[in-house]
């Protein structure tokens, strides 16, 4: 059981498609951190050039990984929880959609249809 949570089990949070997209933004914002204050104690260290940017994220992506588990877990759950609530109304509303589109266009055809009948029967054989 790691921070409170129970092996398999997500976190329970909010799916309101904010609060995802606030999960999302204070997850990126803390890796953005990580990195400058990896790129900066490297500056002080002495390293330059292209190591310096190189170390910078590669320490920053180690230090995201074990620092913001929890958060990369809060963060996938609600977008899970988001993406697995919406996904059949949306699968309707899509059915809905191409209906409806179907019907418009089999609406269109007919009265090209029946002028291309029309031409044929008033053109002489």
């Amino acid at each position: 059981m790691a921070d409170g949570v129970p092996p398999g089990d997500f976190p329970q949070v909010a799916t309101t498609l904010g609060r995802v997209m606030r999960n999302g933004l204070a997850y990126t914002s803390a890796r953005i951190l990580l990195l400058v204050v990896a790129f900066g104690l490297l500056r002080l260290a002495g390293v330059r050039g292209w190591a310096l940017l190189a170390l910078a994220f590669l320490v920053s992506a180690l230090a995201s990984y074990v620092l913001l588990s929890r958060q990369r877990d809060i963060m996938s759950a609600a977008l899970t929880r988001r993406l697995t609530k919406s996904g059949r109304p949306r699968r309707r509303r899509l059915a809905e959609l191409r209906a409806r589109l179907e019907e418009g266009t089999r609406a269109e055809d007919a009265p090209e249809a029946a002028d291309t009948r029309e031409t044929q029967d008033a053109t002489p054989s």
